[in-house]
């Protein structure tokens, strides 16, 4: 009988500890605006010690803060990331895998990477190279893209999913692709990749902003023409892997 009760106890307890946890996590989201989770309901649920959240947000920023905010919960050990982002233009899985490989396929940075498109019946499509640096296999499901494969260094891995994410039915991606040899990153690291994602962007004139990283927080500085511009800026700052945060200071000319 006391062991019967013990674990009713117990069991009460581990109940007690969700609900607190699901509540201080919904606190947490409902105080960022950008989440703006009265929109974009994210439903929030804790199992063995894991933290699930799914739904759909407004952006990639919602998206990552969301992630970011949930962690930092005391007694949250991992996150099951089930959020995806709402689509700038619905797609069906195909059309995102055609529209992903091509991107690839034109980078003139990735020109030496094989590429790889999966199908439905897993049969691969896409391109060889003669002189093979990396490669890369894309595979669509839901939405959501998932690059796997090798690249020659972090700034391609990162670059290949900026890429991706651009393609307007994208919804959320799933970065797998591992730098060969591995490299060490750093600020330094994810300002370059931060730079390079703002100049391959033919709507953003990056020579007007400055990129500075600390701790992977992203602060962007300069003079746009228009706030259009500053906001495509501080988005494609939000595509590149690694990035925890962006700070927006640019102007817009007046």
């Amino acid at each position: 009988m006391a062991q019967t009760v013990a674990l009713y106890v117990h069991t009460e307890r581990i109940a007690m500890n969700k609900e607190t946890t699901i509540k201080q996590v919904r606190a947490v989201l409902e105080k960022d605006p950008r989440i703006n989770l009265h929109r974009y309901p994210i439903a929030i649920a804790a199992q063995n010690g894991d933290l699930i959240l799914t739904g759909e947000v407004e952006s990639i920023a919602a998206k990552k803060l969301a992630l970011l905010a949930a962690a930092d919960i005391h007694g949250v050990q991992r996150i099951v990331d089930r959020l995806k982002v709402t689509p700038a233009q619905k797609m069906g899985d195909a059309e995102i895998r055609d529209h992903v490989c091509r991107v690839l396929f034109e980078e003139p940075a990735l020109e030496r990477c094989t590429i790889r498109g999966l199908v439905g019946n897993g049969i691969p499509i896409g391109r060889d190279t003669t002189q093979p640096g990396g490669s890369i296999v894309v595979a669509v499901s839901g939405g959501v893209v998932t690059l796997n494969g090798e690249v020659p260094s972090l700034m391609h891995k990162r670059l290949a999913g900026v890429l991706a994410w651009w393609v307007p039915g994208t919804r959320d991606v799933v970065n797998g692709l591992e730098e060969v040899p591995a490299e060490e990153d750093n600020d330094d690291e994810l300002t370059d990749a931060v730079r390079l994602a703002l100049e391959k962007d033919p709507f953003v004139n990056a020579v007007k902003i400055r990129v500075t990283t600390q701790d992977w927080i992203v602060t962007l500085d300069g003079l746009v023409p228009n706030e259009t511009m500053k906001q495509m800026a501080e988005r494609d700052a939000w595509y590149v892997l690694g990035v925890k945060e962006v700070v927006n200071r640019i102007q817009v000319e007046r």
